[in-house]
């Protein structure tokens, strides 16, 4: 009986050794788990504050955004240090179609002509304000997407196009970028063009595709200058398939400075209508009703600032010079066209599609385009460019087709589906 007892208290202490042991081991990880994510949290909020500025007003839209109305001098451009003391110009001196304040570009009251009416879709629960600027609010899920906090609304480097006589196959494959493109090269202070609005399928979130022009300066080495707008579907930037408006900017190749739309400092807007990073409604529908937008970016040959237009009248804000380099002087480079992210998942092409998701040769309500491209020449005047090249690295899978036409000036087709049977 004693040496029973004996065993069973052995078995006892055993068993308390083994939940100290476990304890002992087990607290310090979950107290470092919990150390650790509350680190995250603390920069996951700290940087949420940084960009969600207190709005005057706040509308819900369909898509489930929320578009913040934040007075137009609390805006996160000024959180730049060249910025703190920045005067707003709420208007650009000069423009390419004529001087401010003239009939044709004064903002629109209705949609006229042959162009389908175009409008963003938290346009439907309100506006914003005289004296805001509407942004989009940016959510925890949003960060958390992120490879990290840091990278958020930042592209990765080579995510540019690079025309075939300074283009490194190697760079390209490993890239994972693939592009349609027209472009021109020589000196220019802006471009136009008008393209049709998609919503192309994505294949699994950590891809995009989008349709933009680029206006760069500099080499396509680390000093690369680029604006870049257009729309773009972009799950892990978004949290959706959506159709969204975009710019991005930067001065040097992608590596520290510039973002997608108002997601760092930099681009000031002015404009209380149009939101960076809000969902295009309606969008083109194969063989049905083309909904397109255009976008006009040019130099104020007075005060050297990089202006964008949307539509026909809306002017958004602008990119201050002194942000760049090579663009302080002008674009040595304008591109027109499509990328996607191809990540080559299980060593097949993706199926991400660009544009409509059909290549070049089947035409108008089929194919994805861009239409009425212009450049802004050193006399601050629109004209159709000169000896527009393409660049594609796979035709198989993405194309590109310039044309030129009365109604619509030089013009091209482009997209595909990506993978296909020649294109695997």
């Amino acid at each position: 009986m004693a040496a029973a007892q004996v065993s069973s208290a052995r078995r006892e202490m055993g068993v308390v050794r083994l939940w100290l042991l476990v304890f002992i081991t087990v607290l310090p990880l979950c107290y470092g788990g919990r150390v650790s994510f509350s680190n995250q949290n603390f920069e996951v909020n700290k940087h949420l504050n940084r960009l969600n500025k207190p709005p005057i007003k706040s509308i819900k839209s369909p898509d489930g955004d929320v578009i913040d109305c934040v007075h137009i001098s609390h805006q996160p451009a000024f959180d730049h240090p060249l910025l703190k003391n920045h005067t707003i110009q709420v208007r650009p001196n000069y423009h390419p179609e004529g001087r401010m304040g003239e009939s044709k570009v004064s903002i629109p009251k209705s949609n006229e002509g042959n162009s389908k009416p175009m409008t963003q879709l938290w346009h439907m629960n309100g506006k914003c304000p005289e004296g805001t600027v509407p942004i989009r609010r940016t959510k925890t899920e949003d960060l958390l997407r992120a490879s990290s906090i840091k990278s958020y609304g930042k592209k990765k480097r080579r995510a540019i196009p690079r025309p075939p006589r300074s283009v490194d196959p190697d760079l390209i494959s490993q890239s994972g970028h693939q592009h349609a493109i027209a472009y021109v090269e020589g000196e220019y202070y802006g471009a136009k063009a008008t393209m049709n609005v998609w919503e192309p399928q994505i294949q699994q979130p950590n891809e995009f595709s989008l349709s933009q022009m680029w206006i760069l300066g500099g080499s396509f080495a680390s000093d690369l200058n680029s604006i870049e707008a257009g729309w773009q579907v972009s799950p892990d930037l978004y949290g959706d398939n959506n159709t969204r408006l975009f710019t991005y900017w930067t001065s040097d190749a992608y590596q520290a400075t510039g973002c997608y739309n108002l997601l760092c400092s930099g681009f000031i807007q002015i404009n209380n209508e149009i939101a960076m990073g809000a969902t295009i409604f309606p969008v083109s529908a194969f063989r049905g009703s083309q909904y397109d937008i255009s976008i006009l970016v040019w130099k104020d040959p007075k005060e050297g600032n990089w202006w964008m237009q949307f539509g026909n009248g809306y002017v958004l804000g602008y990119w201050p010079a002194y942000l760049f380099s090579y663009l302080g002087d002008s674009a040595s480079m304008i591109e027109w066209g499509g990328e996607v992210v191809n990540s080559a998942a299980d060593g097949q092409h993706t199926t991400t599609q660009m544009g409509s998701g059909h290549f070049p040769a089947e035409g108008f309500g089929k194919a994805s385009y861009f239409r009425n491209i212009q450049i802004v020449d050193g006399s601050n005047n629109l004209r159709a460019p000169k000896d527009m090249d393409t660049f594609t690295e796979e035709p198989d899978c993405y194309d590109v087709q310039v044309s030129k036409t009365g109604d619509w000036g030089s013009y091209f087709y482009y997209g595909g589906p990506g993978r296909n049977p020649n294109c695997p």
